[in-house]
């Protein structure tokens, strides 16, 4: 993944699209920090089947809502306490 400060991003945008669309995924940087990444379409695609469902489409679905692994529980421990005369 090829990677671009954003200065060079900006200026030279039409490059920039250009390699994601041949290239693959650009990563833009910000002060020398990774900051963002530029996907094709086709790829943000594959990317948000592959996703798991918010909360809001969970709670709204007409799936079960048990149908989706939730981690056990840990057991409750009960504080040790002091008895004082």
């Amino acid at each position: 993944m090829q990677s671009w400060p954003v200065q060079d991003a900006k200026a030279r945008f039409s490059e920039f699209l250009d390699a994601c669309i041949n290239e693959g995924p650009q990563m833009v940087t910000k002060r020398g920090a990774e900051a963002a990444v530029l996907v094709p379409m086709d790829e943000w695609r594959r990317l948000q089947a592959l996703a798991r469902p918010s909360i809001k489409q969970l709670l709204l679905s007409d799936e079960g809502r048990t149908d989706f692994l939730v981690p056990a529980r840990t057991p409750a421990r009960r504080r040790k306490t002091e008895i004082l005369d």
